[in-house]
Formats: structure tokens, C-alpha cells, sequence
């Protein structure tokens, strides 16, 4: 909680949460208790709060607006109001609260957040199986306004309780904070009660790398097997580390074979970022074996259909089989190009750019594959540790056996 002397330039231009937090508050050095709270899924606005202890002696929160809707002075004014109401006995926020409120939490769901959703997130349908199936159902009636964490958090727990992974619990903690978190946007809430319920951050994370012979039998399998475009498409991500959706919507008009380089647009990144992938002779020749170029706007198009290819798991199912690779599943082929990467010696920010992380904690999943880059650097001070004992001896090379039984 920074204290700052806020101003009207401070507020119009500089409203930014840290990325490593969901909101930070900024306090008013002219008025305790005064500060504005800045979401990050909102940069560039705030809403202004009053911080004050009740009668009960506890501290409280009373919204007063947003800043796009009054200015500081204004916001200060009604601080002071505030201030000398609450010095005579009054709780603004016990009052908000009497205020009825009509709209339930399954209203808001339905009316508000889904139709939100269906337009602003690739996980929609997601949301609206989690929302149907258990939220709705169990938080349906009550009033938004009276959601409590305590709820929430048995809520969670208990989901866990009835046998679902861990991973699955904390997606629909995960999309209860969200929806809130929107709620308080939209000015139908003051505070989220799901902030602060701790996740169990279950470690899922699958990394099914092959040896050296398994390799070989998966490339034996990709290049003489006779669906071609399949292999090619698992080939192709074995040579870039691209995700399966980005490389079957990847389009000619995105590929500059010339610079080696393919730009993948946000609307296909996973992190909803522009990314460029170098393309290497592998991922090259990939793309001048597939015979699409110049007769279809797709790089990976059915031989069947002479559409976009949309999916490929079950010709998947029997390629990985024939090589006598049951498990594999086509994201590991992510992981081993990015194991290519780290045991050749690329730096993990190099991996992160390249595979198109958005932070770096990602990308540290990959950490223990250095090992051997690693000890081939410590090999190298080695080296350089013996030639520097070799010119001490005249030439020739230093035997830590031999001054030992020099010492004995």
C-alpha cells in the first residue's frame, strides 16, 4: 500500500498494478484513509475507497466512486463528509448494506457474466459447464451482496472432499474470483469475497521426454508412414515447439520463409500476444514438403475434405502406437523440442521467447534439463584449471595422483 500525494495527473496517467499482484492501493497523503484501488485486469482507472473504523472498532471499506466518474477534489469532499459523519457515531457501510439488493448470484451468472464470457474468452464453454453443474446450483440464491469467503472457501474444499482433482477445485475457485472481480468492475459489488482463498496449486505438470531411441522410432514412424499430412503437422511441431491449435489455424499469409520466421497472430497465441517462432531447416522442409502453398490459405489441409485440418488425434492415436509410443501425447512433442533447446546449451529466456511463455516461472518447468549444458560448463574451467598446471610444470600435465604420494 503505497502512500502517495494523489493528484489529478497522478490519477488520469499513472493507475498500473505490478504484474506480480491482481490490485494494489494507492493512499492519499492529504486525507488518511483515503486511497484508490487499481486492479491489474483494469489498468489506467481506480475506484476511490474511504478506509475508517466502525463502531464495533473494526476496519471497514466504503466505496465512493470510480475515478472515471468524479474527480480527486470531489472524491476528497466526500472522504471529509464521511470522516465527520463517522466521527459522530454514523457506519456508512452498515447502511450500504440495508440497501436491498435483488440481483442473486445465479442472476448475475446467467445475465451478466456468461454472455461476458462467451464474447471474451476462449474457455467459455468451460465456465458454462462449471456454472450449470455446481455453481449455480449451490450459490444460485443468494444475494451477491452476501456471498462470504467463509462459503467459498468450504465451497472449495469440499469440492475436493467429493473426489475431484485438486486441479479441477481450483478452476472453479478460479472462476468465482473472476466473475466477482467483474462484479466489482461493473459496480454491482464493493469487494470480492473470494480474494485471498489460497488455491491448492496441485503440481500437474507431464513431461514424457523421449530417449534417443524412441526418437528415432517416432521419426522412422512420421516419415514413412502413408498419412502424410498428420505426420507432417507432428513434425512440424517437433521442429518449432508450436502448440497443435496454433499450427492447424497457421495460414500461408503468415509464414516469411525468407527471413525463416512465422508470426503467429494474438487471436491464435495462447497468451493473446503476437509471437514469432523461428523457423529451422527441419520446420523448412516441412513446409516445402506440404504441397498447400499457393492453393489454399491453411498451411494443413484435410486430403479428404480440402479443408482446414481441425483435428488429428485419432490418426494421432495409431502413429503414436506404431511406434511404440502408447503415451505420447502430441503437447510432449512441445516439451522435446524445448528439451532440444536447453541441452544445447539456450539460456531459459531464450526458451521462454521462443515458445511463448508468459512468465518466466513457466519456463522453469524446463530447469533440471541444463544439467548437462551445466556440466559442460564447469567442464570447461576444468580444462582451463589443467592448462594453467601444465605450463607451472614445464609442460607437461599436473597428476593430482602423483602429488598426492608426493605428500604421503
Amino acid at each position: 500500500m503505497p502512500v502517495v500525494l494523489l493528484t489529478q495527473q497522478f490519477i488520469s496517467g499513472h493507475l498500473f498494478c505490478p504484474d506480480t499482484k491482481t490490485r494494489i492501493e494507492y493512499c492519499d497523503k492529504t486525507i488518511p484513509g483515503l486511497y484508490v484501488e487499481v486492479r491489474r485486469s483494469a489498468p489506467r482507472q481506480g475506484t476511490y475507497y474511504l478506509r475508517y473504523k466502525n463502531p464495533a472498532g473494526k476496519t471497514a471499506h466504503q466505496r465512493l466512486a470510480r475515478t472515471s466518474d468524479i474527480s480527486l477534489s470531489t472524491a476528497r469532499k466526500k472522504a471529509r463528509k464521511l470522516k465527520n459523519e463517522i466521527a459522530l457515531g454514523t457506519d456508512p457501510k452498515e447502511e450500504s448494506q440495508q440497501q436491498p439488493q435483488t440481483i442473486t448470484f445465479g442472476t448475475f451468472l446467467k445475465e451478466k457474466y456468461l454472455p461476458h464470457a462467451a464474447s471474451h474468452k476462449r474457455s467459455y464453454r468451460f465456465d458454462l459447464s462449471m456454472s450449470m453443474l455446481r455453481l449455480i446450483p449451490k450459490f444460485g440464491h443468494i444475494p451477491l451482496n452476501q456471498l462470504t469467503r467463509q462459503q467459498i472457501q468450504y465451497f472449495h474444499t469440499d469440492l475436493h472432499d467429493e473426489g475431484l482433482a485438486q486441479a479441477t477445485c481450483d478452476h472453479h475457485l478460479k472462476l468465482m474470483r473472476h466473475a466477482l472481480n467483474l462484479a466489482v468492475d461493473w459496480e454491482l459489488l464493493e469487494k470480492n469475497p473470494a480474494e485471498r482463498i489460497q488455491l491448492f496449486h496441485p503440481d500437474n505438470r507431464v513431461e514424457r521426454l523421449l530417449s534417443d531411441s524412441e526418437l528415432h522410432r517416432l521419426l522412422k514412424v512420421l516419415r514413412n508412414d502413408e498419412n502424410r499430412t498428420v505426420c507432417l503437422v507432428a513434425l512440424f511441431l517437433l521442429s518449432t515447439g508450436a502448440r497443435l491449435n496454433e499450427a492447424l489455424q497457421a495460414r500461408w499469409s503468415q509464414v516469411d520463409k525468407i527471413n525463416q520466421i512465422w508470426r503467429i497472430p494474438a487471436s491464435n497465441s495462447k497468451s493473446k500476444r503476437i509471437r514469432s517462432v523461428p523457423l529451422n531447416s527441419s520446420a523448412l522442409t516441412v513446409l516445402k514438403t506440404l504441397g498447400t502453398e499457393g492453393e489454399n490459405d491453411y498451411l494443413f489441409v484435410s486430403s479428404t475434405t480440402g479443408e482446414r485440418m481441425t483435428t488429428i488425434h485419432k490418426v494421432w492415436d495409431r502413429l503414436r502406437n506404431k511406434a511404440g509410443l502408447p503415451h505420447l501425447r502430441l503437447h510432449d512433442l512441445r516439451h522435446q523440442y524445448a528439451s532440444f533447446l536447453v541441452n544445447s546449451g539456450r539460456t531459459l529466456y531464450e526458451v521462454q521467447q521462443i515458445l511463448g511463455h508468459s512468465s518466466p516461472t513457466v519456463t522453469q518447468r524446463y530447469a533440471h534439463l541444463s544439467t548437462k549444458a551445466l556440466q559442460e560448463a564447469a567442464d570447461s574451467a576444468s580444462l582451463q584449471i589443467g592448462a594453467i598446471s601444465s605450463d607451472d610444470d614445464g609442460g607437461h600435465p599436473h597428476h593430482p595422483e602423483s602429488a598426492q604420494s608426493e605428500h604421503l
